[in-house]
């Protein structure tokens, strides 16, 4: 197509001092237009770097739409630096290095811009640059559709994304746009990604679909509002946010997602209205991290593909529901990890497969006014230091209603549980449990079930038309304490008080159910031998087999030196004093610095066994606690704590995760300083009675150690775990491979390596923990892949190959 011409309309202050011009190039006639004239392009292809510095009117020709193509062949395209209009025109880049259209400063209106280009940006706006940009389109597969950088902001009204080789709309250096009623598809990278301080992306009416990573990403200290959004069809999660990001998503609908619905880290922010979230392949919610929360208020949350729970709250975040709706999924909320917690308020939690509610490793969850109706088991409180409470909440139609197990202990309040199939309230394995005014009612086994002598407290409490019974109790345990019994009854008897000792029936076998596991069946009443004592602690192993347990730790060569050196002089230490000699005094406490993922915990574990089999400890048991443990909400308190968690580990290890914050910057008049203090005394007054080991980042450690010299003095040495290589890493996938009888393919090692080494390593990263989550990620999309095969064999069935690795966050 040849160049055209370009007719200038010059205007002046008075009606009649108008006229017109023509000119052979755009060049000419933006060097010889003044502010307010109009620029009329003609149809042709103009080879010129355009620079709009004044404000004026470009426009395509009208009627011609498309035929005016800006082409130069390097370079930007056009560049505004003023608040003029341009409308009508086709831009193509070729400059891989620079945008295809550049905002610097003003406030220009661009519309019905098609861009065309294999650019850095196919629009980008910068610094002074304030935008309005209305039905223009973005092809642009080598880079960034829209760029809005360095202070940059502007309105986007109707603009669509067709294409774009890395992130459909990109957002950093403190930019600030928004965007309204835009499309953003088949993007190499995120849908919409916001990065950096300052930097912040509102978006209303948007949709954002097939792109190949991400929907929506935003991370180190960004922030975005969505308002009546949708997210689909990724091949990432949906909504990923990491280090102090902030979201807020109102009512938008995140849906068809193979991985993470919404995936929160690093003390990220979420703020969820009105939204849905629904056909995901892993979690619909899965919030991470000490400082992470989301609160979701009027949320739908539904039909998960995979087989991992709908909201998963994990390393001491938090997690808000009020008044939303959880259904189809395998399992409804996961809480697990000391300081995690959820409070859940005025929800329904409906045809949930497995469990509805599981609380774990120390967590808590806080049910108030909740409905939980069609699940396998209703709540599960699984084990020691896992609480908080069901409070005004009714479960209908599960298996059991609630289960405690293992030493967890929560308070279950004015909660009813109608027609479970197995027990109503169920109690084993050290379970306690305070349940008031509680009420079981059609149960096809018994209303309350509690065995192996639980201490539960009962107060209150009725059952209504139970087939196996309403109340049935274990022997007391061995010390002649058992279940508490206040003012309960039943419609068999009038009124039911302590629970007498009973002849034990044998112990139900086990039923394994969904992704978290089984509990025991309730347990049949055909009289039986008594009850056997419980099974005595196992044998220590020898030294030199824990020792090589610790040898067969991928990588640590240096934590493995220092654990060894440790152990020789204990042992040296021993037998000189068997010998009659005086023996070195080696203090035994450790400090343990180095990244989430490097295998502390599992190193304190093995080296408590280590001191175990030297004799230099009775157990060797390892007993981990946190800040949450420890600290206590008022004076006194915290003392109490901390003296509980120190003879929890008589004979064996207390290992202080994350032990800086018990001592934080800006402390003021933090309790923390409580727990220091009785610990210092109590390792001084109990010396041989338990090995103390603190562990955290090692920056934080160094300040913890700096601050607090009394702590310091009393440890032997300092043990860093460094991060695994991506050698390292390869190894544990292997390991992982073979324990569950996957092979490697052809080219699998390699491109595993390749895919460690590139995997961004920030605060987030988690050694062996992302090996291991790699290692599922790879078996889920092999299980993919392989469930097309009409008849697999066995090498279809155990190859992993280099397409089962997922996409690099």
């Amino acid at each position: 197509m040849a160049q055209g011409t370009v007719q200038v309309t010059h205007t002046g202050t008075s009606r009649w001092r108008r006229r017109t011009g023509e000119y052979a190039s755009l060049t000419a006639a933006l060097k010889a237009a003044a502010d307010g004239d109009i620029l009329t392009v003609a149809p042709g292809t103009y080879r010129e770097n355009l620079v709009v510095d004044r404000a004026v009117t470009l426009l395509g020709q009208e009627g011609a739409a498309g035929s005016v193509r800006i082409a130069p062949p390097e370079g930007v395209p056009l560049a505004v630096r003023a608040s003029a209009q341009v409308q009508g025109l086709h831009i193509e880049g070729q400059d891989a290095a620079v945008p295809a259209v550049l905002v610097e400063d003003g406030t220009p209106e661009l519309t019905g811009l098609r861009i065309v280009t294999r650019s850095a940006a196919g629009i980008e706006v910068r610094g002074g640059g304030r935008p309005t940009v209305r039905a223009c389109t973005v092809d642009n597969p080598a880079g960034v559709g829209i760029a809005v950088v360095d202070g940059g902001g502007g309105i986007f009204e109707e603009c669509e994304v067709i294409a774009a080789g890395q992130s459909g709309v990109a957002v950093r250096g403190g930019g600030r746009p928004r965007l309204d009623r835009c499309r953003v598809h088949h993007a190499a990278g995120a849908g919409l990604s916001v990065t950096g301080d300052h930097s912040s992306l509102e978006a209303l009416g948007c949709e954002i679909y097939e792109i190949n990573g991400s929907g929506v990403q935003i991370a180190s200290r960004a922030a975005a509002v969505l308002t009546d959004c949708a997210v689909h069809r990724v091949t990432g999660n949906g909504v990923t946010l990491d280090t102090d990001a902030v979201l807020t998503l109102a009512d938008c609908r995140v849906h068809d997602v193979p991985e993470n619905a919404v995936d929160l880290r690093s003390r990220s922010v979420l703020t969820l209205t009105r939204s849905e979230v629904a056909r995901f392949g892993r979690n619909g919610l899965s919030v991470w991290d000490p400082g992470t929360r989301v609160d979701a208020h009027r949320c739908e949350i539904h039909d998960g593909t995979g087989d991992y729970p709908a909201v998963w709250v994990s390393d001491g975040a938090t997690a808000v529901l009020e008044g939303c709706r959880v259904h189809d999924v395998p399992d409804a909320l996961c809480v697990l990890d000391r300081g995690s917690r959820a409070d859940v308020v005025d929800s329904d939690l409906s045809q949930v497969r497995n469990i509805a509610v599981s609380v774990s490793g120390g967590a808590t969850a806080e049910l108030d006014d909740c409905r939980i109706s069609g699940a396998g088991r209703g709540a599960w409180f699984r084990d020691h230091g896992s609480g908080g409470t069901l409070a005004n909440c009714t479960i209908d139609a599960a298996q059991t209603g609630v289960i405690v197990t293992k030493g967890a202990d929560p308070l279950i309040e004015r909660t009813t549980v109608t027609s479970p199939t197995e027990a109503g309230f169920y109690v084993s394995a050290g379970g306690r449990g305070t349940f008031q005014g509680c009420r079981v009612t059609g149960s096809e086994g018994y209303g309350f079930h509690i065995i192996d002598g639980c201490r539960s407290t009962l107060r209150k409490c009725r059952t209504e038309r139970c087939a196996r019974g309403g109340f049935e109790f274990a022997q007391a345990g061995t010390d002649g304490e058992g279940a508490v019994v206040e003012e309960c009854s039943s419609d068999e008897s009038t009124q039911l008080g302590s629970p007498a000792a009973a002849t034990a029936p044998p112990a139900p076998a086990t039923q394994t159910a969904g992704l978290l596991g089984g509990v025991p069946s309730p347990r049949s009443t055909t009289p039986a031998a008594p009850e056997a004592a419980p099974e005595p602690a196992p044998e220590t192993r020898p030294a030199d087999t824990v020792l090589a347990d610790l040898d067969a730790l991928v990588g640590l060569a240096s934590v493995k030196r220092e654990v060894r050196a440790l152990t020789d002089m204990i042992e040296v230490g021993r037998r000189r004093q068997e010998a009659g000699l005086k023996a070195a005094s080696v203090r035994r406490h450790l400090v343990f610095t180095g990244s989430p993922g490097t295998g502390k915990t599992t190193v304190a574990r093995l080296y408590g066994e280590i001191l175990a089999a030297l004799g230099v400890l009775d157990r060797g048991h390892l007993v981990e606690v946190s800040r949450v443990d420890l600290v206590g909400e008022h004076i006194g308190s915290t003392a109490i704590r901390t003296q509980e968690a120190f003879d929890r580990a008589r004979g064996g290890v207390l290992f202080i995760d994350e032990a800086y914050a018990l001592s934080p910057e800006d402390s003021g008049r933090d309790f923390g300083r409580e727990a220091i203090d009785t610990l210092v005394k109590l390792m001084e007054d109990h010396r041989e009675a338990v090995v103390v080991i603190v562990a955290g980042y090692t920056t934080e450690m160094e300040r913890f150690l700096s601050v607090n010299p009394g702590v310091a003095s009393r440890f032997s040495r300092t043990i860093t775990f460094s991060d695994y290589d991506p050698d390292e890493l390869l190894r544990i996938v292997e390991q992982q491979a073979d324990e569950h009888e996957y092979r490697l393919g052809p080219g699998t090692g390699e491109a595993l390596h390749k895919y460690f080494t590139a995997l961004p390593k920030g605060p987030a990263f988690g050694n062996g923990r992302t090996a291991r989550q790699t290692f599922e990620a790879m078996v889920e999309r092999h299980a993919g892949r392989v469930a097309q095969l009409s008849a697999p064999g066995t090498e279809e069935l155990t190859l992993l190959y280099p397409e089962d690795l997922p996409a690099l966050p």
